[in-house]
């Protein structure tokens, strides 16, 4: 499957941060989220996110606490969130990814609840119609934020899968729509929307993914043609002491679909890179260390 996106030659960089532990890993994606958040609200006066299910929400739960340590104000009424995909299911079932949200971070904290993004309730008995509904909530938030998405965090899954884009599927070519129903998702339930490349590769500023554990390993392996450290003098890239930043080159072709994602920001100059990778130590495992990448 071909990847749309830039036709430049060259290969395609993203920063690789590395935390200690899965417990400090929470740390860094706050880092990032403030450092996006603040920088967003200040230059167009509100902050547009786009989450994942998963470990994510759980990464989330103590972001307002970051915030404070930072001495940031989080200005969450300025705040807009998608889902980066969902499960077609009630908002009050266990699969769904808004009551996992909801109930490890979104309740914790002031977002306006029109502000919060979630899939019609009232249809989904209808895959494609649940989806043609939020796309047309994406593009809202996409006006309100010059037409791209400030964050998004997404997870990614041992087959290389993110949001409900699975190796192989047919999805993984879609061109025009901003959000695709999928009725036959490999992994439970099979019922879901998620968002498509058009999304990730061409309207979003940053995307952070987010994954802890040693099942990730091989992931970051295969995506990853080099490694190179970034050394001590990081401040453009990363804030926090206790992880450590890298830079990759992502290899060609890509060999999931989360290596696939590779937004291009004509906005971004210099070490701010558009993708960023924040995994644990035991994710990373040997890759920073090893000489034959």
């Amino acid at each position: 499957i071909k990847l749309q996106m830039s036709t430049s030659a060259s290969p395609y960089e993203a920063v690789l941060v590395v935390a200690p532990t899965k417990s400090t890993l929470p740390q860094t994606l706050h880092n990032e989220i403030i450092s996006v958040c603040k920088s967003s609200v200040e230059s167009r006066g509100c902050f547009t996110i786009g989450l994942s299910g998963g470990s994510i929400p759980k990464f989330l739960s103590t972001l307002r606490e970051s915030f404070d340590q930072r001495k940031v104000d989080p200005r969450f009424d300025k705040w807009h969130v998608i889902l980066a995909d969902e499960r077609i299911v009630s908002d009050t079932d266990e699969d769904s990814n808004i009551k996992y949200l909801r109930e490890s971070f979104l309740a914790n904290v002031e977002i306006p609840e029109n502000q919060i993004h979630s899939i019609d309730q009232t249809l989904l008995s209808d895959s494609g119609a649940v989806a043609a509904s939020y796309e047309e909530n994406v593009k809202e938030v996409l006006k309100l934020g010059g037409g791209k998405i400030d964050c998004l965090v997404l997870g990614f899954g041992p087959d290389g899968h993110t949001c409900s884009l699975f190796p192989g599927h047919g999805l993984l070519t879609e061109q025009s729509r901003f959000v695709a129903p999928i009725e036959d998702s490999p992994k439970m339930p099979p019922r879901r929307i998620t968002l498509t490349f058009p999304v990730l590769n061409e309207a979003a500023r940053i995307v952070l993914f987010c994954g802890a554990g040693a099942s990730k390993n091989s992931i970051l392996k295969d995506n990853f043609a080099s490694v190179v450290d970034l050394g001590k003098d990081t401040t453009e890239i990363y804030t926090n002491d206790t992880a450590t930043a890298y830079k990759v080159t992502m290899n060609d072709p890509p060999p999931y679909p989360c290596a696939m994602v590779r937004p291009i920001n004509k906005e971004s100059t210099g070490a701010n890179f558009s993708v960023k990778w924040l995994v644990d130590a035991d994710a990373a495992g040997d890759l920073v260390t090893s000489s034959n990448l």
